[in-house]
């Protein structure tokens, strides 16, 4: 019987772990606890941290002064310099822009 976290694809690929005896007890017990199978434990865990790692990579996260200077260079930009005016000729030539 399918649970809320078991999916109705069908799994072909395989990940395999050595762990310890302990590791071993202790996921049997979380898994136990939460009524589920431990590979379903396992894999439920294991997509939970790889979604937040992907997040948090993701996301940027600035200090106090770096979002202050910021919203000063997006309220009051500089004007342009030489070279950017260069950089800008280059490329509209370059792409007929």
């Amino acid at each position: 019987m399918p649970t809320a976290t078991t999916t109705t694809r069908t799994r072909a690929e395989r990940l395999e772990a050595r762990v310890t005896a302990d590791q071993k007890r202790l996921i049997e017990q979380a898994a136990a606890l939460q009524g589920r199978s431990v590979t379903d434990f396992v894999l439920a865990s294991v997509q939970d941290a790889a979604k937040r790692a992907i997040e948090e990579h993701q996301r940027l996260e600035l200090s106090l002064r770096d979002s202050q200077a910021l919203v000063e260079a997006l309220l009051n930009p500089p004007a342009p310099n030489d070279r950017l005016r260069e950089t800008v000729r280059l490329y509209r030539q370059a792409t007929g822009a």
